[in-house]
């Protein structure tokens, strides 16, 4: 699948303005549970900073900072039409927006007492590379939180699931934002992202320590987390 980042930011951009209604529609309305588990699991500090990396609209970012109004929350993202929605969000002009490359984040190094994502790692053309990055940024000792959808596992609901993201997704999608094709991949997409196991292999691999992931939805989504090592 093509994930250059100017194809990425332009089919997002096309779907900025419907994005958190789809959304909310594709997920069942269970997406902002699984963005709770996630922020739970950040064990959040007092005080300090936090980024949200490929923040879209801000929905982890804002809800970190209603739960925690001392907390500096950056909220990162690609596509710039995502962030214009973001800041006309109630309470999106309380975070600091910043355009950029999951793969070349503009921060210095142990920046952040936490770093989270939702729906990020399977849109990047490099995993390996975002997730370093990501801990480039991260103290020593703070919280790595990825939240991302999964391939279809074998079980009776897989035959139902398929036909609900490559039939349903993509109507839905093209009678609410006008964009067929942006709902075909985002299915299409987790289809073909790798295993939550497969993940924290990767996560390992980048230099985390104490991975663990839940799923959720029937083994469609899995929150991922882990720690920067103290040495």
């Amino acid at each position: 699948m093509d994930k250059r980042p100017q194809k990425i930011r332009g089919m997002f951009g096309r779907i900025s303005k419907r994005y958190d209604l789809m959304n909310r529609l594709i997920s069942l309305g269970l997406d902002t549970m699984w963005r709770r588990f996630l922020i739970k699991m950040a064990q959040l500090p007092d005080s300090g900073a936090v980024l949200d990396a490929g923040a879209g609209t801000g929905d982890i970012a804002i809800e970190i900072k209603k739960r925690n109004p001392v907390l500096k929350v950056i909220a990162a993202d690609l596509t710039y039409e995502m962030i214009t929605v973001g800041k006309k969000r109630k309470a999106g002009d309380e975070i600091e927006w910043c355009q950029a490359d999951a793969l070349k984040l503009p921060f210095p190094d142990a920046r952040f007492d936490a770093v989270t994502s939702g729906f990020l790692a399977r849109n990047v053309p490099d995993m390996a590379l975002m997730f370093r990055e990501q801990l480039r940024v991260l103290k020593p000792g703070g919280r790595l939180v990825c939240l991302d959808t999964s391939p279809v596992p074998d079980n009776i609901f897989k035959p139902f699931v398929l036909l609900y993201y490559r039939l349903l997704i993509p109507l839905v999608g093209s009678l609410i934002s006008g964009e067929r094709d942006a709902y075909r991949y985002l299915p299409e997409s987790t289809i073909k992202f790798i295993m939550p196991d497969e993940l924290v292999m990767i996560l390992e691999g980048a230099g985390l320590t104490d991975v663990k992931y839940r799923k959720f939805m029937f083994g469609n989504i899995a929150v991922h987390w882990g720690k920067r090592p103290c040495n």
